[in-house]
């Protein structure tokens, strides 16, 4: 079975799930060739006894058209996990979890997943771009940032802190690492 990349990208209002909510998720699911099969993306209500973290809700602050993307046309977890679920069960292929940071973006992803839905369709593993790049850079981890990530890698989609731009863009990039990695 052929493997789907499903690019994720989540908006948060604390560095960790539980105790703070998960605002906002975009998946955009892309095949190898970089063929994006398709997308999801939901805005979460937050948990009932979660906090906001300041540090977080400064941030925020200077992201006002992206707070206001991602606080319209809530969903209660309950309703959107297992809708997201649903849509990752339809793709094409197995599901593999990919982000930057894939740590933070699954930590939440499968917390949530589980926490809702009692599953994780990507099982317990996350493919995180970062990592990618130092195997294919041969950069010293610590060293890899959006400045030094080769720029022909990168797609003229804008960075908005919109979980589903964010995912399509960094799908759209992860794409084009896979295809120079296999074809080098």
């Amino acid at each position: 079975m052929q493997e789907v990349y499903v690019s994720t990208d989540i908006e948060a209002d604390g560095p960790i799930p539980g105790s703070y909510s998960m605002l906002s998720f975009g998946s955009a699911a892309y095949l190898a060739d970089k063929t994006l099969v398709g997308t999801f993306s939901a805005n979460l209500e937050t948990l009932p006894d979660a906090q906001e973290h300041p540090k977080t809700m400064d941030w925020w602050k200077s992201q006002p058209k992206a707070w206001a993307a991602c606080r319209t046309n809530l969903q209660k977890p309950e309703k959107a996990m297992p809708e997201y679920v649903a849509w990752l069960k339809s793709l094409p292929g197995k599901p593999v979890f990919v982000a930057y940071p894939a740590s933070y973006d699954f930590m939440f992803v499968y917390w949530y997943l589980v926490q809702f839905t009692g599953e994780c369709p990507f099982s317990h593993a996350a493919l995180d771009i970062k990592t990618y790049t130092m195997a294919v850079t041969k950069q010293p981890f610590r060293q890899i940032n959006k400045k030094t990530i080769p720029q022909q890698w990168f797609d003229p989609i804008p960075h908005t802190h919109i979980a589903l731009d964010d995912a399509i863009g960094q799908g759209a990039m992860f794409c084009n690492m896979l295809q120079e990695n296999m074809n080098s």
